[in-house]
């Protein structure tokens, strides 16, 4: 009799538990084996499990599951549709503009851009009052794929339609000559197979993980480049309603899957590098006299971004270059 009351006790608990416990959706338009997954969204999902003690936990739905496309996701979290969800500012650029004076041509430094980030988060908080910030992190440089034609200086840019990830990528673009194409990263592939676009500004993390070294035949690096921060944003209802502690937990998993994610994005898009020039593609490293001519014309932009976007944008500018 004793022993059925300890079991049937124990069942109790265990059904409270469970009951209390939520479980959060976090919503990626990448593929499941992207690697990002695996070294940074699964680790986060485990880490506010573990700092919640179970209390709350994360369940990824990857490739779309939950809604296809990038540019979507930030109004997934905001509506509801996911607890979580992972994008670019640049997607939806006019609602993070000082976030995005973060990505202009060397302002971030490639190494400690998330750190640099972090340390003065408290100037981008402000943009954020539709969805709760939950990570922030700065990314590999973007550089030039191209199809047909191998680009050593702007004057070979010029005309020619170049996918951009956010308007300032746009900017420096139209700066060499070249006319930008917004345009999703799950649509360069196709677009650059069947001659809709000739190139694309994107990171070498794209090689493989978008397969670009596919059907680009060259890849320029060496000029100042814009980088692509990404976020997870969460909805702030189902944010809300988490105990004071498991918010901070989820924060500080958030947090720390920031710099897992640079950390990841680093290493394999040098790899990205490495990986196109296995694949047949050229890689053109730019001398300092030819990317200095890259760079002249992209210079200024800087400047219009941060007069154009006004209040807090200097200040941001100020705090990253000076890190």
């Amino acid at each position: 009799m004793r022993l059925n009351t300890l079991i049937a006790s124990a069942a109790i608990a265990l059904s409270t538990t469970a009951a209390l416990a939520e479980e959060l959706s976090f919503a990626n338009f990448m593929p499941p084996g992207h690697p990002y997954v695996a070294g940074a969204f699964q680790p986060f999902a485990d880490m506010v499990a573990e700092k919640t003690d179970g209390e709350v936990t994360v369940k990824l739905y990857s490739g779309g599951e939950l809604g296809p496309g990038p540019v979507e996701q930030v109004n997934r979290a905001m509506d509801g549709v996911a607890d979580f969800a992972i994008s670019l500012p640049g997607y939806t650029a006019s609602s993070f503009p000082l976030t995005l004076t973060a990505e202009l041509p060397g302002v971030v430094n490639t190494e400690t851009g998330t750190q640099d980030i972090w340390d003065n988060i408290d100037l981008l908080k402000g943009e954020y009052r539709r969805v709760q910030l939950v990570s922030l992190w700065s990314s590999a440089p973007n550089v030039l794929y191209t199809r047909d034609k191998a680009v050593h200086s702007p004057a070979d840019v010029a005309g020619m339609n170049i996918r951009v990830p956010s308007r300032n990528a746009g900017l420096q673009v139209t700066a060499w000559g070249g006319n930008p194409v917004s345009m999703p990263v799950t649509e360069i592939y196709n677009a650059m197979q069947t001659g809709v676009i000739d190139g694309a500004m994107i990171d070498t993390t794209a090689t493989r993980a978008f397969r670009l070294g596919e059907v680009a035949n060259h890849l320029t690096l060496g000029f100042d480049a814009t980088n692509s921060p990404f976020f997870i944003v969460a909805n702030r209802d189902a944010f809300g309603d988490l105990s004071d502690d498991q918010q901070a937990a989820v924060l500080d998993a958030g947090k720390e899957a920031s710099f897992l994610a640079n950390k990841t994005q680093l290493k394999v898009a040098e790899g990205g590098i490495a990986a196109f020039e296995e694949m047949g593609g050229e890689v053109i490293r730019l001398s300092a006299d030819e990317a200095a001519a890259f760079n002249e014309l992209s210079a200024p932009i800087v400047g219009e971004v941060v007069a154009e976007t006004g209040e807090g944008a200097q200040a941001i500018v100020n705090a990253l270059t000076a890190e």
